[in-house]
C-alpha cells in the first residue's frame, strides 16, 4: 500500500471535511478527518490493518479505545497476532482494568490509534499499558494532524509513525 493508496481511500469514504469543528482537546480546525468514516468503511480499514501490520516488529498491538480499537482488530487479523485494548478510564465494574486482552510481563506492545493531535489519547494509552508491565516504544497512527503529537509522544519515549501526515492528506484532497 502506498501513501497514495490510504489517501484515496480516505477521501473515498468522504472522510476529510471542511469547516469550523472543535477537536477533542479543545481547540478548532478548519478541517476534520472524521475516523468513523474511514473506520467503518471496510476499504480503508484492510488498507490500514494492512500497512499497521508490516511495521509490527514482533510487538503485540494495543488499540486505544474507542477510535484504535477497529485498528487493532484489523491489524491483528491481518497479522494472525493477538491484541489488547487500552481503555481511557477504569471501569468501575468486572475486573475494572485500564487495559484488556492478555498482556504479560514486560512484553513490547506497540499503541495503534486513529488520529493524533496533540498525542494526549495515545500517551494515555502508553502510561496504561506500562502501569500494566508492558513495554512501550512506539506508537503508530493513521493520520499526524502535526500539531504536537510526534513531540508529546518523545517526551514519554515513544516515537510516532503515522500512515499519512496532515500535509500530505490536506495536499491530495486540495488537488
Amino acid at each position: 500500500m502506498t501513501n497514495d493508496d490510504l489517501i484515496d481511500a480516505l477521501v473515498a469514504a468522504d472522510a476529510v471535511k471542511f469547516g469550523e469543528f472543535e477537536l477533542s482537546h479543545g481547540g478548532t480546525s478548519e478541517y476534520y478527518v472524521d475516523k468513523y468514516l474511514f473506520e467503518t468503511n471496510p476499504e480503508p480499514l484492510a488498507l490500514i490493518g494492512e500497512a499497521f501490520a508490516e511495521r509490527l516488529d514482533g510487538e503485540k498491538p494495543a488499540g486505544v479505545a474507542l477510535g484504535g480499537v477497529p485498528l487493532v482488530v484489523a491489524t491483528a487479523l491481518e497479522a494472525e497476532v493477538p491484541y489488547v485494548i487500552a481503555r481511557k478510564k477504569q471501569k468501575e465494574y468486572g475486573t475494572a482494568n485500564l487495559v484488556e486482552g492478555r498482556l504479560d510481563e514486560g512484553e513490547e506492545v506497540v499503541v495503534v490509534e486513529d488520529i493524533a493531535t496533540t498525542g494526549q489519547s495515545a500517551v494515555d494509552a502508553v502510561e496504561a499499558l506500562r502501569d500494566a508491565g508492558a513495554e512501550v516504544n512506539r506508537a503508530l497512527v493513521v493520520v499526524d494532524r502535526q500539531e504536537g503529537g510526534t513531540e508529546n509522544l518523545a517526551d514519554v519515549g515513544v516515537e510516532l509513525e503515522a500512515l499519512v501526515t496532515a500535509d500530505e492528506l490536506l495536499a491530495r484532497v486540495d488537488d
